[in-house]
């Protein structure tokens, strides 16, 4: 299993690109399904956004599962895992916008993501507790995975790095461009289907 998350890791900018592919091919979007789809998309979008002005570029690697701060601020204080839950919005918001094969694919692609996800974090996790103990231990048991709580969670003990906007925005480029690319594909093929 550990092979299978160090590959999922290494790979996951491009595990959605089959299924984005089938979304755009076999759209059947109306305009409520384009609506509600983008406005959970941008919810995505937003909360990936929050988390990356805090956790900074690190959270693009690629190669080892890593990071220099314990972040437990932002959407961090809610979900530990805030980055994927964001991705897991913007591809079912992607879903719903495309409409194609609904609800088959929206269904087969979120429970693949969720196992994606499940073997990755648990590979972060094992990094977290070697790197640091106690703190991530008493964060590991008051935040849960990946459904949010509803306080944050506080501890002043453990340093954090400055909220970074302008930074967030860099390393969000690529995703930013993503959503926008599929999205506007989606709303073309709608619109030329339709005429």
């Amino acid at each position: 299993m550990k092979k299978i998350a160090e590959l999922f890791f290494r790979y996951r900018s491009y595990t959605p690109i089959p299924f984005l592919i089938v979304m755009i091919i076999f759209e059947n979007a109306s305009v409520t399904s384009l609506i509600s789809g983008f406005i959970i998309a941008l919810l995505g979008e937003a909360i990936r956004l929050w988390g990356v002005s805090w956790a900074g570029s690190e959270t693009r690697t690629t190669g080892k599962v890593g990071g220099t701060y314990l972040i437990i601020s932002g959407p961090f204080a809610y979900v530990r895992n805030p980055l994927y839950v964001g991705n897991i919005l913007i591809y079912l918001g992607l879903g719903i916008m495309s409409f194609a094969l609904f609800p088959y694919l929206q269904i087969v692609a979120l429970l693949f993501f969720i196992i994606q996800y499940y073997l990755i974090v648990k590979a972060e996790e094992e990094y977290l507790f070697n790197a640091f103990g106690e703190p991530y231990k008493k964060y590991f048991n008051s935040v849960p995975r990946f459904l949010p709580r509803f306080t944050p969670h506080r501890d002043s003990s453990v340093e954090q790095p400055p909220f970074k906007i302008k930074e967030g925005l860099k390393s969000e480029r690529r995703t930013l461009q993503a959503l926008v690319v599929v999205s506007l594909l989606i709303l073309i093929k709608f619109l030329l289907s339709n005429q």
